[in-house]
């Protein structure tokens, strides 16, 4: 009973990471190319995948022999968007972001001491930043994790850092506490955090905090683009831009920053 248990959950871990991998293909992937990412037998992959299309979590398009994430699995997936129900709300703000910056514009949330991307509006250049919703990225990879992690005490996140430690992707991701912190007092002084780098080379982001009205970091939005066109004069200014309609999304969705909090207690 214990090996046929054992090896129905290995069959679901295997299907699920299946899944995780037809996710990041948006164009498809053959049986034979699943199976070498995954590291199982092409028999394996393809029983496995002709399980999930036969529950709609996957499916198969026989003219090119590729396979593709199925509709359950979107319906499952925008459930959890559904829960957070800022996501709805914040599509508008996203596509003014992309309008006024001509950039990709995101929204990300912290799951699992990882950022997750939730929903996001593409930029309409030919050459355009894109990490796709439910990508996951290290914290202090990722300019809405850190724009999160910046509404933290001190000592959180220096236990945030004990717990996970530091996940570099690049040459410019951080390596040390040391600077992190200073990158996190300059997000607090500027109110926008910067990703210069940091995640892939070659490219930028902006993101700022929406706030619930629990007075917590509730998500963060963020535009992303080529570096050659977020250049160092422009960053200021986007970065305003991007405070400025988060601040305007925390509004619509009744968020209070901690310090309105505190000037309502000063003045009851």
């Amino acid at each position: 009973m214990d090996t046929q248990k054992s090896q129905g959950v290995q069959s679901v871990v295997r299907a699920l990471n299946l899944l995780r991998i037809l996710s990041r293909h948006d164009e498809g992937l053959r049986v034979s190319d699943a199976a070498r990412e995954a590291g199982l037998a092409v028999s394996t992959a393809h029983r496995l995948l002709t399980t999930l299309e036969l529950q709609g979590f996957a499916q198969f398009e026989p003219e090119n022999a590729l396979w593709h994430v199925g509709r359950e699995a979107f319906a499952a997936g925008a459930a959890f968007g559904r829960r957070h129900n800022f996501v709805a709300p914040a599509l508008p703000y996203l596509r003014r972001l992309r309008d006024a910056t001509r950039e990709t514009a995101n929204l990300g949330l912290l799951d699992n001491d990882e950022l997750v991307t939730v929903s996001q509006v593409e930029s309409r250049e030919i050459m355009r930043a894109i990490s796709p919703p439910g990508g996951r990225v290290p914290v202090f990879c990722s300019g809405m994790g850190k724009a999160i992690l910046a509404t933290w005490t001190d000592e959180d996140i220096k236990a945030f850092v004990a717990r996970t430690g530091f996940h570099p992707l690049t040459a410019r991701s951080h390596r040390n506490l040391k600077t992190a912190l200073q990158d996190i007092a300059d997000i607090r002084r500027r109110g926008y955090a910067l990703d210069d780098e940091e995640h892939v080379t070659g490219l930028r982001c902006l993101a700022a905090v929406v706030w619930s009205p629990q007075g917590e970091a509730a998500c963060a939005i963020s535009v992303s683009g080529l570096a050659a066109r977020l250049q160092d004069d422009k960053l200021d200014r986007i970065g305003q831009i991007v405070a400025r309609a988060a601040a305007e999304l925390t509004e619509n969705l009744g968020g209070v920053p901690p310090e309105s909090h505190q000037a309502r207690a000063d003045a009851g």
